[in-house]
């Protein structure tokens, strides 16, 4: 029997089996790029007080574009209707404040529950497909969900929104002003927490996995892996987020319009992606954050043909910074780190 290569070498040349057996994780350590980005939106509030509302805004959309990040970024998932969630949670959290149930903890706990349970229901419709079915699916089940909304008028308000809201005060203490502090702080807290939950996890085994199915879902299975349940996991887990996402919006602006349903979300969540890079948790922060930025500004300038700024906007992404902001960043960081 001839000897092994591992056998022939000596016992301080041979690598050890778990080192062999897997790659190891990403370091969850944080940097100080990282520890600086959450630093600016606290700096805003002391800057910028006037745009506190505008602020908490910008960070909700930013937790709805980590949703969709999970899923499409890291498990490649491709969605047009993610609004579907992001807008039952809203209403989730709309109508138990219109019947007296305003606490705002309660609200996106039972907003995060209920989109959960659709979206696990329809994640077995969802990840049994390709893309483009994936795309006709996910479409279908947004307009279906938004002509719903719009029927039941009754209960939701229709094209006239859901109002009369009466939010209570946050944790009993805070309530929600004019100027947008609490709302600001509020949605400050719940994008870090969930975050943090989300950089946890695609950092673990089961999210190095999800990037394994997206790059090979089909050799996955060689190794053990259950490919269908790994996705309607974190299906599952996008569609909370979202929720959780629309629940924060209904109750900061006290207010739910149908276009928390609508199509066109789901087309401007997925332009935040391409702007920001998906795949990187930060990227859907700093892509929603261009995108509510710039259309602010820009629709203030001309309000008819924001669209059209916004366009060229993204075409000149796309053609010079392949992989978003942050994929063109890291290239230009790579090649000034190679010349010096």
């Amino acid at each position: 029997m001839k000897p092994s290569i591992l056998s022939a070498m000596p016992d301080s040349a041979q690598p050890p089996l778990s080192a062999a057996a897997a790659a190891p994780l990403p370091r969850s350590r944080w940097l100080p790029l990282e520890i600086l980005f959450w630093l600016l939106p606290i700096g805003g509030y002391f800057l910028f007080p006037d745009y506190l509302i505008l602020f908490s805004q910008v960070m909700i959309v930013g937790l709805f574009a980590l949703s969709l990040d999970l899923i499409l970024g890291y498990a490649g998932i491709v969605s047009l209707g993610h609004a579907a969630f992001f807008g039952l949670g809203a209403y989730t959290a709309g109508l138990l404040a219109v019947h007296g149930w305003g606490e705002p903890v309660i609200g996106i706990l039972a907003a995060a529950v209920l989109a959960a349970v659709f979206g696990f229901i329809v994640s077995f419709l969802v990840v049994r497909g390709q893309d483009l079915t994936r795309l006709m699916v996910t479409l279908g089940i947004g307009l279906m969900l938004f002509e719903a909304a719009n029927k039941a008028a009754f209960i939701t308000g229709g094209v006239d929104g859901l109002s009369g809201m009466m939010v209570g005060k946050l944790l009993g203490i805070f309530e929600f002003d004019l100027y947008g502090k609490t709302a600001f702080w509020y949605s400050f807290a719940v994008l870090f927490v969930l975050f943090l939950l989300l950089r946890r996890l695609v950092r673990s085994p089961f999210g190095l996995s999800l990037r394994g199915i997206r790059e090979g879902g089909r050799r996955m299975p060689a190794i053990g892996v259950n490919v269908s349940w790994r996705l309607t996991v974190v299906y599952t887990a996008g569609a909370a987020i979202a929720g959780v996402a629309g629940a924060l919006l209904a109750q900061t602006t006290q207010f739910v319009g149908l276009d928390s349903l609508g199509f066109s979300r789901s087309a401007e969540l997925l332009i935040m992606l391409v702007l920001g890079g998906t795949g990187r948790l930060y990227g859907a922060l700093v892509g929603a954050a261009i995108f509510m930025l710039a259309q602010n500004y820009i629709a203030g300038l001309n309000p008819a043909y924001w669209q059209f700024w916004i366009g060229l906007l993204l075409i000149v992404i796309v053609l010079f910074a392949r992989g978003g902001v942050l994929g063109g960043l890291e290239r230009l960081f790579d090649r000034f780190k190679r010349k010096s």
